[in-house]
C-alpha cells in the first residue's frame, strides 16, 4: 500500500487485485491513480501504476488486432527506454528521427512516406534509447486498417514526441491519442534545438545513468540506467544477486556525493546522473 494512502486507495487496490478481466484491472488501477497521494515521495509508485495501465492497454490492443485478423508487429525493445515519434503526414517525423538517432528513413515531400514504423537508437551520454517513428496519424486513426496495431506499439512505449507544423495538426494528433486512451508523457516538438530535445527526452523518461568501477581502475563504460530514485541496492542487485549478501559499503563520486573526493555510502543511498560507484565486498 502507498505511503500515507487513505481508505479510498486501499479499496481501489483491493478492486484491482480481485479483478477478473483486463478491463476491470485497468479500472482498478485508474482508481488507485486517482486516490493515491500525489507528492514527491509517491512519484515512483505513481509511475509504476501508470506503467501497469499502459501494459494492460497494450494487451487489449493486441487482442483487438488479432480479432480483426491483423498480424501484429513485434518490435523488440532495445535500450533503457522506448520513445515514439508521432504526427500527421509531412510533419517532420522522419527528419527528427535522423537528427537524434542512427536511423536513415526515407524522407520525401509527398504524403505518407512512412508506411511502417522506423526504428533508431538515440545515444544519451552512453545510454541507448530506442526511438520509433510511427506512420502518420489521421482522423479516426484507431479505425484504420492497422490503427490498433500501431497504437499497441505506442501504448507499449514510455514517452511520446509529437511533431507538428501548426495548431490544427497538433490538435488532430492529441485528439486521436486521447480517444485511444494513450496516457504517456508527451513532448511537443516544433523545430527546437536537438540537444535541448535530448535533455527533455531524458528528463521526461525519469531515468538516471551511473557508472561502475573497480578499485584502482577507471570507470566502466557504458553507464547503467535506472529509474529515478534508484539506490545503491538497486545497482547491486542488477550487477549480481550475491552483491547484497556480501556488500560492505560503496564509495561514490558525483552529484550525490557530499565530497569532491568521494563519499562512503550504504545500500539506501539514492543515485543521481553521472555518479561513479565503486562497490566494496566483505
Amino acid at each position: 500500500m502507498a505511503t500515507n494512502a487513505g481508505i479510498e486507495y486501499a479499496l481501489a487496490e483491493r478492486k484491482y487485485r480481485e479483478a477478473k478481466t483486463t478491463e476491470e484491472k485497468i479500472k482498478g488501477l485508474e482508481e488507485m491513480l486517482r486516490t493515491a497521494p500525489h507528492h514527491k515521495a509517491s512519484e515512483k509508485m505513481l509511475d509504476q501504476i501508470k506503467q501497469k495501465i499502459s501494459k494492460l492497454r497494450y494487451q487489449i490492443e493486441i487482442k483487438r488486432a488479432k480479432k480483426a485478423g491483423i498480424k501484429s508487429l513485434n518490435i523488440k525493445r532495445e535500450g533503457a527506454a522506448r520513445v515514439v515519434i508521432v504526427g500527421t503526414t509531412n510533419s517532420g517525423k522522419s527528419t527528427l528521427l535522423t537528427r537524434i538517432t542512427n536511423a536513415k528513413p526515407v524522407i520525401a515531400e509527398y504524403e505518407f512516406t512512412t508506411e511502417e514504423p522506423e526504428v533508431g537508437i538515440m545515444d544519451y551520454n552512453g545510454v541507448n534509447i530506442q526511438v520509433i517513428e510511427m506512420p502518420a496519424i489521421i482522423e479516426n486513426f484507431s479505425n484504420t486498417k492497422r490503427g490498433h496495431e500501431f497504437l499497441s506499439i505506442i501504448n507499449d512505449s514510455d514517452l511520446v514526441i509529437l511533431t507538428y507544423r501548426n495548431q490544427k495538426e497538433k490538435d488532430i494528433v492529441i485528439k486521436e491519442l486521447w480517444n485511444s486512451n494513450v496516457e504517456l508523457p508527451i513532448i511537443y516538438y516544433n523545430n527546437q534545438d536537438v540537444e535541448i530535445l535530448k535533455e527533455m527526452i531524458w528528463k521526461n523518461l525519469k531515468l538516471v545513468y551511473v557508472y561502475t568501477k573497480m578499485p584502482s581502475k577507471d570507470k566502466d563504460f557504458p553507464p547503467v540506467a535506472f529509474s529515478k530514485g534508484s539506490t545503491v541496492e538497486d545497482l547491486a542487485k542488477k550487477i549480481h544477486k550475491d552483491f547484497i549478501n556480501k556488500f560492505k559499503f560503496a564509495r561514490i563520486w558525483g552529484k550525490s556525493s557530499k565530497f569532491v573526493n568521494g563519499q562512503q555510502v550504504g545500500l539506501k543511498h539514492i543515485l543521481e546522473d553521472g555518479d561513479v560507484i565503486e562497490m566494496h565486498m566483505k
